[in-house]
């Protein structure tokens, strides 16, 4: 069995990280680039944008959970993709396989590049980008394809890998499950046979709980171990940190989409269950998480030990994963930070698909590679997931290729300096 340090990180300070705020979409320019639709050798489509005047860059886009089959993007929107285009660069994108289609996409964008070389000629640059499942292919392209992938830029990415993600999501199943419905058969931790009805009597546990003060303490001890953000809901106002209701309220709405995501298609990619939480202290770990002291405001109010229910979850039956899984997961594909091109990262730090913290442990093991240097993260202060605005992807992309222009990364990616980029590109646009 692997080691635990493929989980995620806990408790990433966001004082720690950079914040980009928030910026109107920038416009799409008048003219339309170029389009060449075409086959793939291994199967699957691809299409490129054909810029007017090209700068010799290429975007290859990886595309999201559920995006990889079908007709294939270039891009996370028409406009972005309209707007790129129109500064020089050439943009393709790859649709092979469905659902966690991490392995179809390892294997049709090189394709995709070979493509766009025949088209296009040899370009100075390529970089592999793409939203959610795509970034973390994107980060893994530049790792396993070195002399093909010179950058890449993930956005909303589970760039640590779908293991510590759904490592994450277990320890929140399992403390639901444990302190709320323990003989509820329903409650698949791992081996899905059934996922739709796997997510409903989730559902209908979790509404029920949340309709009790002891439940909803349960529910944000649940959420907590599974890393979710307190602040999860987009259109709300962030909640004070001395709302404890207000938070809790949050967790629980985040907790279906963050904790109870969908397992069975994943463990039928991998061939059996890849999560384990053998060897999990849930008492540190829900100190880690920085959550402690609403959960424990929450169990006083509520009348409950917060003791009784650590120690009960550190007590109760633990999950071992299957070691085949793990390494058809860990191929792919769980990136191991071993980077030797630059990677600018951007997360929102509500997101729970993945958590922000995935973004931590992703920076720890490319700094235990001595490539941190390599490596800039961006953070949108902001609940949600994949929700930029244009403006802010055509700055981060803008940013890279000054980065690869330059050979460092000076203040390129500094808040300041991505928020002012960001405004530049929506007033001109």
């Amino acid at each position: 069995m692997s080691s635990r340090s493929i989980r995620v990180g806990i408790g990433l300070a966001a004082s720690a990280a950079l914040v980009l705020a928030a910026v109107p979409a920038a416009a799409a320019p008048l003219s339309q680039p170029a389009e060449i639709r075409g086959a793939l050798p291994g199967g699957g489509q691809y299409v490129l944008h054909e810029p007017e005047q090209w700068n010799g860059t290429l975007l290859t886009w990886s595309p999201g959970y559920g995006g990889g089959g079908g007709t294939a993007s270039a891009g996370p929107s028409n406009e972005v993709v309209s707007w790129l285009t129109g500064q020089g660069y050439a943009l393709a994108g790859a649709a092979a396989g469905t659902g966690w289609a991490v392995e179809d996409l390892l294997a049709a964008q090189p394709q995709v590049v070979e493509a766009v070389t025949t088209a296009l000629g040899a370009p100075e640059h390529v970089v592999a980008w793409g939203a959610s499942m795509g970034g973390q292919v994107s980060v893994a392209l530049l790792e396993q394809q070195p002399d093909i992938f010179d950058a890449a830029l993930p956005l909303c990415g589970s760039i640590a890998g779908a293991i510590p993600m759904l490592n994450g999501s277990l320890d929140g199943t399992y403390a639901l499950k444990t302190l709320l419905a323990p003989e509820d058969s329903r409650l698949e931790l791992v081996d899905v046979t059934n996922e739709p009805a796997r997510q409903a009597a989730f559902k209908e546990v979790l509404d029920a709980a949340q309709q009790t003060t002891e439940g909803r303490a349960r529910i944000a001890l649940a959420a907590s171990l599974a890393q979710m953000p307190t602040w999860s809901q987009p259109g709300t106002d962030q909640p004070d940190r001395h709302d404890i209701q207000a938070q809790q309220e949050q967790l629980y709405g985040i907790f279906m989409w963050g904790a109870v995501s969908p397992r069975q298609p994943l463990e039928q990619r991998a061939g059996g269950n890849f999560s384990w939480n053998t060897g999990v202290d849930y008492t540190d770990a829900l100190r880690q998480s920085g959550n402690l002291q609403l959960v424990r405001q929450l169990y006083r109010g509520a009348g409950l030990s917060l003791d009784d229910d650590l120690t009960a979850l550190n007590a109760g039956e633990r999950i071992a994963a299957d070691e085949q899984a793990v390494a058809y997961m860990q191929q792919n594909a769980t990136p191991t930070g071993d980077i030797h091109g630059p990677v600018l990262s951007l997360h929102e730090t509500g997101d729970a698909a993945p958590v922000v913290a995935q973004a931590g442990t992703y920076a720890d093991r490319v700094r235990a590679h001595g490539h941190a240097a390599l490596l800039q993260q961006a953070f949108v202060d902001r609940p949600g997931h994949c929700a930029y605005s244009d403006a802010e992807v055509a700055a981060l992309v803008t940013a890279l290729q000054d980065r690869l222009d330059s050979g460092t990364w000076k203040n390129l990616a500094s808040p300041h300096a991505l928020n002012d980029r960001a405004d530049d590109i929506a007033e001109s646009s």
